[in-house]
């Protein structure tokens, strides 16, 4: 069975490059014919994180010819490298599942209480928010669930003073956004002090050993947050600010980018393969919702790993299978998206089928 699989086989499946997490869908990936020969790592070596990127496994005579293709995103810390190695080897060979939290109904427990209470499984992912300023109540729950061997993912539902939470973010914006944009001024002095809340918040989660799967800005495509107000130029902008601002000043080699889009996912608001690790998109539509899947291979071919970072009813095994829908993760909505939009009994086939990777089968970092 794949699942059993991908437990006995982790060492193994984890050796998709950092580079390119491409499985022969053919934009940026190398053919067989470009490569002069293998890579050959051993399980200690990927155990201590020892192992070596592709670039070095090409022939010298085809260095300048790949050297665009091996452009990469910052420097990860060991645990980090590996965590995203092994969401890049789950593309088309498995999905790994997820859950956002909520705070509100009498347990920050709720909806995985609820998984479990149905399944006998918890998903791998937890998915948190720094909204209303909550970044102690997120990094005590995230450093919980590192230690439980699972997975974090990080949005930040905020205002564009980058305080506060969902009504916001709806209704703010930034009033000039070439001024707030353009190092110098007191409007980008401000910018960066508002970016700086989550990243000493990140920092603290890097020194307790967490990687967070980071995802900022997400929906930017739909319009309606303020972080897509000003279009996508200045979207662009506003993400290569942060990623500089987080990985170059703030050092924060635990985190793995990942650019979510709305169910639209126009291309043009793409900040580019150098400042992204994974690319998804969401959707509350039920089904597979295959065509959002194909936009964001349209957008990115097999250079990334594609998710689904947020759904209401979670798409069968069988639909992914058949459409050839191969997201890396599903990442269902809190609250009534898990308990009212998923049916009981589908809820404990998709947690129990071998297709899917719940929290007890996720490999050791």
């Amino acid at each position: 069975m794949i699942k059993n699989t991908i437990r006995k086989c982790a060492a193994i499946l984890i050796l998709v490059s950092l580079v390119g997490c491409g499985q022969n869908k053919g934009v940026n990936n190398q053919s067989k014919a470009e490569t002069t020969k293998e890579e050959t790592v051993t399980k200690s070596q990927i155990e201590t994180g020892e192992n070596q990127d592709v670039e070095n496994t090409q022939s010298t005579t085809d260095t300048s010819q790949n050297e665009e293709k091996s452009k990469t995103t910052a420097v990860k810390n060991a645990k980090t490298e590996k965590i995203y190695k092994y969401i890049c080897s789950m593309q088309g060979k498995g999905i790994i599942s997820g859950q956002q939290e909520s705070t509100w109904m009498g347990s920050d427990q709720y909806e995985f209480d609820y998984i479990y209470n149905n399944t006998g499984k918890y998903p791998a992912i937890r998915g948190l928010d720094y909204m209303n300023d909550d970044f102690e109540g997120v990094n005590n729950r995230a450093m919980e669930w590192d230690k439980k061997g699972g997975i974090i993912t990080i949005c930040w539902h905020c205002g564009s003073d980058f305080s506060l939470g969902y009504n916001e973010c709806l209704n703010t914006n930034i009033s000039n956004w070439t001024d707030a944009l353009t190092e110098g001024t007191a409007e980008y002095d401000k910018m960066i002090e508002g970016m700086d809340r989550a990243a000493k918040a990140l920092v603290e989660l890097k020194n307790a050993g967490v990687t967070v799967l980071w995802r900022p800005f997400h929906e930017f495509d739909g319009g309606w947050f303020w972080w897509g107000k000003g279009g996508s130029k200045n979207f662009v902008k506003m993400w290569k600010i942060m990623y500089d601002r987080y990985t170059n000043y703030w050092k924060l080699d635990n985190l793995i980018w990942v650019c979510g889009f709305s169910d639209k996912c126009y291309g043009d608001w793409y900040p580019g393969d150098d400042y992204v690790d994974v690319v998804g998109a969401d959707s509350y539509t039920d089904g597979p919702n295959n065509d959002k899947y194909k936009n964001i291979v349209s957008i990115v071919g097999d250079r990334k790993p594609i998710c689904f970072h947020e759904c209401g009813k979670i798409p069968t095994v069988e639909q992914l299978k058949t459409t050839n829908t191969d997201w890396v993760w599903f990442m269902t909505w809190h609250t009534e998206y898990i308990t009212d939009h998923n049916d009981k009994s589908d809820l404990k086939k998709i947690y129990n089928s071998d297709y899917v990777i719940t929290l007890d089968e996720l490999p050791k970092w």
